[in-house]
């Protein structure tokens, strides 16, 4: 467990509390030490990933299934594009409200807030000063 929150960049008790809700499948050796595949790093980077996104563990748990499935319905893939398409839309509103705010920052607050931030949030926060001016 040690050597994939090291990997991982979590810690030992994050991989303990995804392991007991069932996000994440560990193998038993013999001495009853837990083995994990690379594959459950995948899925822990996964799911570290969409926590960064503010998305909840139940989806979560949806998106790890989806991604696993062998077979799955189209029904449940329409389902999931629906949900992503109304998550854009509100993205989009979201976005588009931070306007008015950012309009009224002087230069110096402008370069402030793209200073601290990572490169892509950077590249939107600049796209939509250039729509505001």
């Amino acid at each position: 467990m040690g050597e994939l929150a090291e990997r991982a960049m979590v810690s030992k008790r994050t991989i303990d509390y995804y392991t007991s809700i069932g996000l994440l499948k560990a193998e038993r050796s013999k001495s009853n030490y837990r083995i994990y595949s690379d594959e459950t790093l995948n899925d822990l980077k996964f799911i570290e990933e969409c926590k960064s996104l503010h998305i909840p563990l139940d989806e979560i748990r949806r998106k790890l299934e989806m991604r696993k499935a062998q077979n799955i319905q189209a029904s449940e893939v329409d389902k999931h594009v629906c949900a992503l398409t109304q998550q854009m839309k509100q993205l989009y509103v979201d976005l588009f409200d931070l306007i008015p705010i950012l309009e009224k920052l002087d230069e110096e607050q402008k370069e402030m807030l793209t200073s601290n931030l990572s490169l892509l949030r950077t590249a939107l926060v600049k796209s939509l000063l250039k729509v505001t001016s």
